[in-house]
């Protein structure tokens, strides 16, 4: 039991920070899963509305060829 390690939901996620988005992206820039981010069912959410709000102020790109 000590060593167990707990996932913490984010509490917000931010749009500006391209590092942390880019992390849960794949090579195609596609969005990982719930099941792959760990995130919780709300901040699934808000990471696919960081995204797609990165995406269009141009700072991820939409596709990767």
């Amino acid at each position: 039991m000590e060593n167990e390690t707990k996932v913490v939901p984010a509490t917000h996620i931010d749009y500006k920070d391209i590092t942390k988005l880019a992390h849960h992206v794949n090579p195609h820039s596609r969005m990982h899963g719930r099941k792959r981010t760990g995130f919780t069912a709300a901040a699934q959410r808000q990471f696919a509305g960081a995204i797609k709000r990165a995406r269009f102020m141009a700072l991820l790109p939409y596709i990767k060829h």
